[in-house]
C-alpha cells in the first residue's frame, strides 16, 4: 500500500501561482508513474500532467506552457508548478501513483483545492 499526501493548494488570484506538492509513502517510489488530476465540481476528473521514472512528461492541452511537472526521486516527492493561474484551473487537485506494470498497485492522495479568483 502507498500512501499520498499532496499540499500547497489555496486561494490564489487570476495570474498567480502555486506550487503543489505529493509526498508517497514508498521505498519503490522511482519505479512509479506519477500523476496529478484535476476535478472541477460538475466535471470528470482530467488528467493534468503526468512524467514517468525516465522523467518524461505529458501535459493536458489547457495547461501546456503554463504548469510543469517534475519529481525528485531522493525524497519520493512529485511537484506541480501552475504559473499564470486561470479561473478555469479551480479543481481538487489529485496526485496519482501509477506502476507502469502492474494495473492493480494504483494510488491516490486526498486531493488538494485550488482556487483561482479575485
Amino acid at each position: 500500500q502507498v500512501q499520498l499526501v499532496e499540499s500547497g493548494g489555496g486561494l490564489v488570484q487570476p495570474g498567480g501561482s502555486l506550487k503543489l506538492r505529493c509526498v508517497a509513502s514508498t521505498s519503490g517510489f522511482k519505479i512509479y508513474v506519477m500523476c496529478w488530476y484535476r476535478q472541477a465540481p460538475g466535471n470528470q476528473h482530467e488528467l493534468v500532467a503526468d512524467i514517468d521514472t525516465d522523467g518524461r512528461t505529458t501535459y493536458e492541452d489547457s495547461v501546456k506552457g503554463r504548469f510543469t511537472i517534475s519529481r525528485d526521486n531522493a525524497r519520493n516527492t512529485v511537484y506541480l508548478q501552475m504559473n499564470s493561474l486561470k479561473p478555469e484551473d479551480t479543481a481538487v487537485y489529485y496526485c496519482n501513483a501509477r506502476h507502469p506494470v502492474i494495473r492493480f498497485y494504483n494510488y491516490w492522495g486526498q486531493g488538494t483545492q485550488v482556487t483561482v479568483s479575485l
